[in-house]
């Protein structure tokens, strides 16, 4: 096969997957377009994950340990009180338990700080004892996840999944218990389809509701709105049109903003207290929904239940502005920072025309001319770097307490954006944490180092398509630590 075929391909498995890993460039280089478009004929299924608990499971889980901490805390400290109270000897009467009282009372003025600080640290001692299920639960789903993107072949899919979930994006700092099954249940299962499905599970999920505040927010005309004399809450309609649909300055109003707010009181969680079955799964509460019809973008929308939301986040990804922002989102993650017009236009003209149909987008992409013909120039995000990091050397397990620390020391902490508008795309943002890769590249080399040789992953998994540069180093490398170091901080595994 030709050097320029194989190029090609490493240049796919940079582009569009996790990057090359041992065997994946013979794999696809025959033709490499085709063989992208084959991965996303595939199904996209995890089946490490079924074992893993439903989000509703998990926040039900971490509610129910929550409720038992805090009463194991106030049991506690009710024993503490109770142990501190005088007590009156049998055969005592009433004056000697007063002058006793009142002798321990001072005696216990004078250490009362004492006291209380260790009431405080036995409840505290006490509600630790209750094991915290959120953190394992987090670490699971970040393994299985992990895992996924090592073993894919190219890993076209699941950059997929990681860029929708980046794009409708919730905190596991807000809602840790719920931040890995949101993304296997709302995002991986439609990322292929339609974006009005992936809309609709997203805006839909209880760990968005959660993590946007909108599980309060009620209309002022509402049952609840009107006894509780609380508010509407504008974040989650606000969001759904600058971020997740329509893009910022694409023609909508502060009135729109507010009219889909409405639309959207009602849609909560049923709280884990309520109903023990089914707490923490999605529901509609009538007695938080503003009455009446809304006006959004100029359309009356009359329903008067869950429909009313849905009705509108049909036409949300029906708009043409929405067709335009989730093509050019597409295009700068994968191509280039300003990606090409053409290419921008092709890929709308494509989600248009097929009502949104985002494996139809993601094929025009990957069919284009203009997708080939930019230069390597992006720079990859840390989670995308240190996945290919590892795919190169051949690993397939993942320790996620590690995975997850790298992540976190690199700036892009799994599933906890700094904001709603999730992690940056552009190079001015993780520039300066190159300096930090070279920390994580040196102690990944010197675990690796007596099992992962530097010039076979050049001839070998990477078909010795890299710059004559990065081979001289690495042959004038000191160790084979120091040449697997900086061949993963070279240009050609940074960028892409």
């Amino acid at each position: 096969m030709s050097n320029s075929a194989r190029a090609e391909a490493v240049l796919a498995l940079h582009r569009f997957g996790m990057g090359p890993r041992p065997g994946s460039i013979a794999a696809i280089e025959t033709d490499v377009r085709a063989a992208l478009i084959a991965e996303l004929d595939r199904p996209l299924v995890l089946a490490a994950a079924a074992s893993l608990p439903s989000s509703a499971k998990a926040y039900r889980t971490v509610a129910d340990a929550n409720a038992k901490r805090a009463a194991r805390a106030k049991q506690e400290a009710k024993k503490q009180q109770m142990a501190a109270a005088p007590v009156m000897a049998e055969g005592q009467d009433a004056s000697q338990g007063q002058n006793q009282a009142q002798k321990q009372g001072q005696a216990q003025g004078q250490s009362q700080g004492q006291g209380a600080e260790a009431a405080e640290m036995a409840a505290k001692k006490a509600a630790d004892a209750v094991p915290d299920p959120g953190r394992p639960i987090y670490l699971e789903e970040a393994k299985v996840r992990t895992e996924a993107a090592l073993a894919a072949e190219i890993g076209f899919a699941e950059r997929l999944v990681w860029f929708w979930s980046n794009h409708f994006c919730i905190s596991a700092n807000k809602i840790q218990s719920m931040s890995g099954a949101y993304e296997r249940e709302a995002i991986r299962p439609h990322v292929l389809g339609r974006f009005n499905d992936l809309l609709q599970a997203a805006e839909g999920h209880p760990a968005m509701l959660f993590y946007l505040d909108n599980l309060g927010s009620m209309g002022a005309n509402s049952i609840a709105g009107i006894n509780r004399s609380r508010g509407l809450n504008e974040n989650f309609a606000r969001e759904i049109m600058e971020l997740h649909t329509l893009g910022v300055r694409s023609g909508y109003t502060q009135d729109d903003v507010i009219a889909f707010a409405n639309v959207l009181t009602g849609w909560t969680l049923i709280p884990p207290g309520n109903d023990p079955q089914r707490g923490g799964e999605f529901t509609f509460n009538p007695r938080l929904h503003e009455p009446g019809a809304q006006t959004v973008l100029g359309k009356l929308y009359d329903q008067d239940d869950v429909e009313q939301g849905r009705a509108v986040l049909r036409d949300l990804a029906a708009h043409p502005a929405t067709a335009t922002h989730v093509a050019t989102k597409l295009a700068r993650h994968f191509i280039a920072e300003t990606p090409p017009p053409a290419l921008v236009e092709q890929m709308a003209k494509t989600f248009r025309e097929t009502d949104g149909d985002l494996k139809e987008v993601a094929k025009t992409m990957v069919s284009s001319p203009e997708a080939w013909s930019e230069p390597p120039s992006k720079l990859k995000r840390p989670g995308e770097w240190v996945i290919g990091m590892v795919r190169a050397t051949g690993i397939t397990q993942a320790d996620p307490a590690r995975f997850t620390g790298g992540q976190e020391l690199l700036g892009e902490a799994l599933w906890r954006p700094p904001a709603p508008k999730g992690y940056p795309d552009d190079e001015a943002s993780w520039i300066d944490g190159v300096g930090r890769r070279l920390d994580i590249a040196n102690n990944f080399a010197e675990r690796e180092a007596s099992r992962a040789d530097p010039q076979d992953i050049i001839e070998t998994v990477f078909a010795s398509q890299v710059s004559s540069e990065v081979k001289l180093a690495v042959n004038r490398a000191e160790s084979r630590q120091q040449a697997l170091a900086l061949l993963f901080m070279s240009a050609d595994f940074q960028r892409r």
